[in-house]
């Protein structure tokens, strides 16, 4: 650090991390779809392989000192992952991953609707003459869980739209935004543009009318710190895979007075009190939320990779990103025929990039790239009301994470110029 400045990762230092990853040091291309999922350290790798070598059993069921010994390692990853985002272990449920837990939420409030959950659940309730907003850039994820709720409540659903360059309008948000609204779903960080939306300015808005707010973090937790509480949204969803952590793993944020109040969406064996013939009764959140067997080696790898991202600092890693970000975008802007969707040079983003070339599909730069060592991700990035609303079906999307240099940049803006002209559309 200098004063408040904090200082990016230095390619060398980058080069250093990778030696943690078996793939990127056993692999000769050049991994830039983090955005999809990100590559595993051997720390992550031997933390779930430890847990089943030396700690393997049911959590929260039995009373033997292995099970204790397993409930413990659960419980304490929960306390980790909970605070890397601000939160207490009281408001973070283990889920799949953030699909599971956006559908988690929406399938409870179908339930509060229908009547379950009793007077604590009322707030969750929806019903005709209500509505849901989302936005034009959300993640399918983000979208097709509330177009479902509204079709099993009789609420409205209703979106913020994207200008031009796909950034969200909040100037119609204002609009949108009004005395029906009972929930306001927004992502964080675009998966397409890159681009940070201004969560206090949406949370304020739907403050002031009484709406819940659901926040998808799948590509702000692993790239940014992230305080939940502190920016005043009422739930929030992120994925383990994308941050360093195994498959299989995800998380549902929320306040604890709400958890407690909403009704649970699956239900079984570990999350009750008592059971008759007849009824049960549930435990409070987040134990109401987790029936079944649950993914205890995950859970523990997951916490794993936060501590490896807390040992080089959220702080630094949002740097390194900032540059890939602002190389990325300069770089693609200087490109004949190549369309940089999202923030301009030189605007916030984080370290992805998203672009359209023209004369060629999206399909086709993704594999000319790939026989040139390049590996990015190609086609409408599970949003196609976004691409549609930018006239477009599909783009090529680089990402990066801690693990990429300014090196591997320059060598995907040095294939992606040559494309064009390799398809003969140049000029």
């Amino acid at each position: 650090m200098e004063g408040n400045h904090v200082l990016p990762l230095t390619d060398s230092e980058v080069r250093a991390l990778r030696e943690d990853f078996p793939l990127l040091t056993n692999s000769p291309a050049i991994y830039l779809d983090s955005g999809a999922t990100s590559q595993k350290p051997l720390a992550v790798l031997d933390a779930e392989r430890n847990f089943y070598l030396h700690r393997n059993a049911a959590v929260h069921r039995g009373a033997h000192a292995l099970a204790v010994e397993a409930t413990d390692a659960y419980e304490e990853a929960r306390r980790v992952v909970a605070g890397f985002v601000g939160g207490t272990e009281r408001e973070l449920v283990w889920t799949s991953n953030a699909t599971e837990a956006i559908n988690l939420i929406t399938y409870a409030f179908s339930n509060a609707s229908t009547g379950r959950g009793g007077e604590a659940a009322g707030r969750f309730r929806l019903g005709p003459g209500d509505e849901i907003v989302t936005t034009e850039l959300e993640h399918h994820a983000n979208l097709i869980p509330w177009q479902e709720l509204a079709a099993r409540t009789g609420a409205a659903l209703r979106w913020i739209p994207v200008d031009e360059t796909g950034a969200l309008d909040l100037g119609a948000a204002a609009e949108v935004i009004g005395e029906r609204t009972r929930v306001v779903a927004f992502s964080h960080v675009s998966n397409v543009t890159g681009a940070i939306t201004d969560v206090p300015a949406l949370v304020e808005l739907a403050q002031g009318v009484g709406a819940l707010t659901v926040l998808d973090a799948c590509q702000s937790v692993p790239h940014l710190p992230v305080d939940l509480p502190a920016l005043g949204v009422d739930f929030a969803v992120f994925s383990g895979h994308k941050m360093l952590g195994p498959t299989g793993i995800g998380a549902l944020w929320g306040r604890a007075e709400l958890l407690d109040a909403m009704p649970p969406f699956l239900t079984g064996g570990s999350m009750i009190t008592k059971v008759t013939m007849e009824s049960a009764r549930y435990l409070p959140a987040p134990t109401r939320f987790e029936a079944g067997t649950q993914r205890v080696a995950q859970v523990v790898a997951l916490a794993e990779a936060v501590r490896y991202l807390q040992g080089i600092g959220m702080e630094r890693v949002a740097a390194h990103e900032h540059e890939l970000g602002q190389r990325l975008a300069a770089g693609l802007a200087e490109l004949e025929g190549v369309r940089l969707i999202g923030p301009a040079p030189g605007a916030e983003r984080v370290g992805l990039a998203a672009v359209d070339v023209a004369g060629v599909h999206a399909h086709d730069v993704g594999q000319v790239l790939d026989v040139a060592g390049v590996a990015v991700r190609v086609g409408h990035h599970c949003a196609q009301p976004l691409h549609r609303a930018l006239g477009l079906t599909a783009t090529t999307r680089a990402s990066g994470y801690l693990y990429t240099t300014t090196e591997d940049v320059d060598r995907f803006l040095a294939e992606l110029a040559g494309v064009r002209s390799y398809f003969r559309v140049a000029g």
